[in-house]
């Protein structure tokens, strides 16, 4: 008899969890095919690192043939759902459309950048959200460095070397501290060039890192004003244009970089199945299955899960409840095909970890608050436990980081209308694209 098929669309956190723990637990039992727009599960948490060039891209891409055993991976991009007759329909590589049918769908879908309704942000600004992204920024850095050094004009050099970063949270705190150790070094590299770098982080939230508990958010921002970084709460910006930024004080800053970080909303693939949602998420219940449809299940940042440690919310939109919450989907898919019994989703927050650049960090492991080298100790750690594949290689970047010049050049891969914030696609749990 033919085995059930599960696909799974999306690759990221919740989506390549589902299929690692699904390869195990039903092996020989059932068909499990992954469907996602690249052949890599990106590492999301070190996309800073590889925009600062301490760790090399190919080190948080972690192939899905050769560590997903016994799943099969389609690429391309999920356009339509049929769930009444249980198929899915998917525009490959080079255009070519196809369908695959299944027996039970997970979706993963994950998210894409938030966007404002602000005047020039989605034509000046640049998201942050996958690889090209961080590559774009790399490039991006170093050639602004090189123009400001390559100008007589004082006015000109600051534009260059002034780098505007909007969202205070995981990523844009991440992006902006590595970003000011990155261009100081850069421009330690150039006597000629007399200016300092300036990184600005802005966010309308009243403090750094709001989501996280108030001595991280402490730690963060005493980091950051130490290291030069002009830190605005409470201002956004107001509009964004090809020479500069008002911001919604009334400054006007001249800037050639504004990168885009104030957070994420679910995939609009999600709101296309005509499946009730919460706040553009997928309704699902404790178990992750879609109510209606049983060989259906949802999880991620497309997934409005209950959290049942805070009765009547739902669960936020982080790698650490992705990643939980495919592994109990695939348990739960077992249990369906009769191995084991389904159990909702129950999380134990474990604590936090911010990377900060050099040997700065701000970390709450089991909810005690440790900052500087030992929170450095386990920032790494967790990355390193977190990752399902390149621990070595990653680990191997960090020590030649610190002990040898970081090479500063341009790779000349992404030109920058490749990667424009309105169209730039998440690498997290993306449908194909």
């Amino acid at each position: 008899m033919t085995k059930p098929r599960v696909v799974i669309v999306g690759a990221g956190f919740a989506g390549y969890h589902a299929a690692k723990t699904l390869s195990r637990l039903a092996r020989g039992r059932a068909e499990i095919v992954v469907l996602n727009s690249t052949d890599y599960f990106l590492y999301l948490p070190l996309l800073p690192e590889v925009a600062a060039g301490v760790v090399e891209p190919r080190r948080i891409s972690v192939p899905l043939t050769g560590t997903l055993d016994g799943v099969r991976v389609l690429i391309g991009e999920a356009d339509h759902v049929d769930l009444q007759n249980r198929w899915v329909g998917f525009t490959q590589p080079e255009g070519d459309r196809n369908r695959i049918a299944y027996d039970r769908l997970v979706l993963a879908v994950g998210s894409v950048n938030k966007l404002l309704p602000i005047p020039g942000v989605t034509e000046y600004a640049h998201g942050f959200r996958g690889l090209p992204e961080a590559l774009y920024l790399h490039d991006h850095v170093i050639r602004q460095i090189e123009l400001a050094e390559q100008t007589d004009d004082p006015a000109e050099q600051q534009a260059r070397a002034t780098f505007v970063v909007v969202g205070a949270g995981y990523t844009g705190t991440e992006v902006a501290a590595h970003g000011q150790l990155f261009t100081d070094e850069l421009v330690s590299q150039r006597p000629r060039l007399k200016i300092r770098p300036k990184w600005m982080l802005l966010d309308v939230a009243p403090r750094v890192l709001p989501e996280l508990d108030q001595r991280m958010s402490e730690t963060a921002d005493r980091v950051l004003r130490r290291r030069g970084v002009d830190v605005r709460m409470g201002t956004s910006v107001a509009v964004a244009t090809a020479d500069g930024v008002t911001l919604t004080d009334g400054d006007y800053v001249p800037t050639c970089t504004l990168v885009w970080c104030v957070g994420v909303r679910p995939d609009p693939f999600v709101a296309e199945l005509g499946l009730r949602t919460e706040r553009g998420r997928l309704v699902v219940d404790e178990y992750l299955s879609v109510p209606g449809f049983p060989e259906v299940y949802a999880c991620g940042d497309a997934a409005a899960v209950p959290d049942l440690a805070r009765p009547g919310q739902i669960c936020t939109m982080t790698a650490q409840h992705a990643q939980r919450q495919g592994k109990l989907a695939a348990h739960n898919i077992a249990a369906s095909y009769g191995q084991g019994r389904r159990r909702p989703y129950k999380h134990h927050d474990l604590g936090w970890v911010v990377d900060l650049g050099g040997r700065d960090a701000a970390a709450n492991p089991l909810k005690v608050s440790l900052s500087g080298l030992p929170a450095k100790a386990v920032t790494r750690g967790y990355h390193l436990l977190a990752m399902p594949g390149n621990r070595i290689r990653v680990g191997a970047d960090w020590m030649l980081d610190a002990a040898l010049p970081r090479p500063a050049v341009q790779l000349g891969l992404v030109p920058a209308n490749a990667v424009p914030l309105e169209s730039s696609s998440p690498e997290v749990a993306v449908r194909a694209r």
